[in-house]
């Protein structure tokens, strides 16, 4: 079984900071990382190879510094990396990102045909979830999200049966294969690498194409050109403010709390009686 999962090197979102002049991410001196949601999906895709046999490719578009991405992932058990990187590919948005891909999945196909597709749920540098189902479209197979457990696969019968996350529960799903899979972080705890693993990542040397080496390419519907999604505007959310503290009897407090309710222009439900 040949199982693709689909990663991106994203910066770490805890110390990112936004530009205020041009209202775009300011990545200089943030340290970029693969992304926590595609971990989890390396680690099950790694997971189902120790369980059914085969093998684990991972694939990614990026600059070239992606291939320390990569690299991560063959520490977690991969075992190769592919890699798309050309300016054509610059400021594409999930559509046009989800051509780029799928037009290397195709071509990864040709060498040897792909049973399965992970992805993570989302990146947490777009927080959309649209590339993955995007992949999906293109090829014309079945998106399964919000996955949080795989039960289990029939290499014979082509088919796979997972859970997928509720709001109140889950529902289970069976699905013909081929088929792409968005994966929740709950669906499994990311091992600690192995030595040897490391070693191996240290010294690994990805696949790089570039646009060139894609076939049937559209280069309209690639970069800024394949994508019609634009930022307005971008910013930092408030800082929380410190709250305050009420002091006095309790019909005092009460009118404070009406006095700021009214300063805010908030409606008030006023419900008679009750405890």
């Amino acid at each position: 079984m040949h199982i693709l999962v689909c990663i991106k090197q994203v910066p770490d979102t805890k110390i990112i900071k936004v530009d205020p002049k041009t209202n775009t991410l300011d990545r200089r001196g943030v340290p970029a990382i693969l992304n926590p949601y595609d971990a989890h999906a390396v680690e099950e895709a790694v997971r189902l190879k120790q369980k059914y046999g085969g093998q684990v490719s991972v694939l990614t578009m990026g600059p070239p510094q992606a291939v320390a991405a990569i690299k991560k992932c063959i520490q977690i058990g991969a075992d190769a990396g592919y890699m798309i990187s050309d300016r054509a590919f610059a400021g594409a948005d999930t559509l046009a990102t989800s051509y780029a891909l799928t037009k290397a999945i195709e071509k990864l196909t040709k060498q040897q045909p792909i049973d399965l597709i992970l992805t993570g749920k989302m990146t947490i540098d777009g927080d959309t979830g649209q590339v993955g189902p995007g992949i999906a479209r293109r090829l014309d197979i079945p998106p399964l999200t919000s996955v949080k457990k795989i039960e289990a696969i029939n290499e014979i019968g082509r088919e796979i049966v997972v859970h997928r996350k509720l709001p109140d529960g889950y529902e289970v799903i069976q699905s013909t294969l081929p088929c792409l899979l968005a994966v929740e972080k709950e669906i499994n705890e990311v091992s600690y690498s192995p030595l040897p693993n490391m070693i191996r990542a240290a010294r690994y040397a990805p696949t790089i194409w570039s646009v060139n080496d894609l076939e049937d390419v559209d280069r309209t519907q690639l970069g800024l050109k394949g994508s019609p999604t634009i930022v307005g505007k971008m910013f930092s959310p408030p800082k929380p403010e410190g709250g305050k503290m009420l002091e006095g009897s309790p019909d005092q407090q009460v009118k404070q709390i009406i006095d700021v309710l009214l300063k805010e222009k908030k409606e008030l439900f006023l419900v008679k009686g009750g405890a």
